[in-house]
């Protein structure tokens, strides 16, 4: 008695083509389709679901799902319509493509006010680490409420690993984001999106003066008031940056540098 011969070409397209399967085809290869198959490629082609359906261009086979299925993530993505809407104008701005010179440097002294921490990337002194970048996380302050400076004060203590960098090499870089503001929270804008200002500031870190310690007081107890309970024993002084370069994002692609001039000249938006 013959065994069964190998399984026919039109049953195994059949098989595969089920609508129990769920598959569709997706590559220029002409295969028989079933009615029911073809209904559901076409209620699941929609331009909701067609993201999903590219996801493998290197099989002809790809899973296929309804347009109902897609709606529950539909925020993590981008729609057609919606990948070309901008999120309203900031205070001052027209529209939300890259602003002109006084606008940027606006928003980065508008942000280097409303900015209570940002984190500070240093130089390692550390012997393990050694050259190389070392990054933490600080309170700030550029002034109290009604008195901005566009310079970023420090209260530090010399137990601090980045002020053992900074007495090997006094330059460091500080970024701030707009994320912690109510901007991108109010526009549903993920904190990674570039839509989401991002300011750096590059200079030298120096120890305030006698004579401007008394700001720095005002500056950062005004913003911080939990500061003047801290324990004495760190012995805690004033530091400030001597900013030299800005480096503003606000915007797909690139950075916008910001002459000194005009970032000192601005002022802040008022909220």
């Amino acid at each position: 008695r013959r065994g069964p011969g190998p399984a026919s070409p039109v049953l195994c397209c059949s098989a595969l083509l089920s609508p129990a399967a769920g598959y569709v085809i997706v590559s220029s290869v002409s295969w028989a389709v079933t009615n029911e198959v073809d209904e559901e490629l076409d209620s699941a082609s929609t331009e909701e679901a067609m993201p999903a359906l590219l996801e493998d261009s290197g099989s002809i086979w790809q899973q296929s799902f309804p347009a109902s299925a897609h709606k529950e993530d539909a925020h993590l993505r981008p729609r057609a319509a919606a990948a070309r809407t901008r999120p309203p104008p900031r205070r001052g701005q027209a529209g939300g493509a890259p602003s002109a010179p006084r606008l940027r440097a606006a928003t980065a002294r508008s942000l280097a006010h409303d900015s209570a921490w940002g984190c500070l990337a240093t130089v390692s002194a550390h012997e393990k680490i050694q050259g190389l970048p070392f990054g933490n996380c600080l309170p700030i302050s550029d002034g109290p409420i009604n008195n901005s400076t566009g310079i970023p004060f420090f209260y530090m203590t010399a137990k601090d690993p980045v002020v053992g960098d900074l007495m090997k090499n006094p330059m460091a870089s500080l970024t701030l984001l707009e994320s912690e503001g109510e901007f991108c929270r109010k526009n549903i804008v993920d904190p990674e999106d570039p839509r989401c200002v991002r300011l750096t500031l590059t200079g030298q870190m120096i120890a305030v003066s006698p004579e401007e310690v008394e700001f720095a007081k005002q500056a950062m107890f005004s913003r911080h008031p939990g500061m003047r309970k801290w324990p004495r024993q760190y012995e805690w002084f004033f530091m400030k940056m001597r900013v030299e370069h800005i480096w503003l994002q606000k915007w797909y692609g690139g950075v916008s540098d910001i002459s000194k001039e005009e970032y000192f000249k601005a002022v802040p938006r008022k909220a």
